[in-house]
């Protein structure tokens, strides 16, 4: 396979996962998806505010994530964000010390 077919391939994949978590699965808490996996649509789109800036693309933290959900994330966050529970905010702060910030 030549690289910009990977590239494509790629490129594919993950608009089909954005897809999958956006709009056939938006019951799923970014805490739960965090806990759990590690990682959750905040960091997709961290990971995309990070490729355009390596790319010299000026892009904030906001904008990257409007970018990735489509909506500002205040609004994405009225419409399917739930209160978590003291003990998924616990496993939060541990899954997110693990994940996130040692990662830098």
């Amino acid at each position: 396979m030549d690289d910009q077919t990977r590239i494509e391939i790629e490129a594919a994949a993950f608009r089909r996962l954005r897809q999958h978590l956006m709009d056939d699965r938006p019951d799923v808490q970014n805490i739960d998806l965090m806990n759990l996996a590690g990682f959750c649509r905040n960091c997709l789109a961290r990971w995309y505010q990070e490729a355009a800036n390596e790319r010299g693309i000026e892009m904030t933290k906001d904008e990257g994530r409007e970018a990735y959900y489509g909506i500002p994330y205040d609004d994405w966050k009225a419409q399917n964000q739930s209160e978590a529970s003291p003990e998924k905010q616990a496993a939060f702060e541990k899954a997110f010390a693990e994940n996130v910030l040692k990662k830098g």
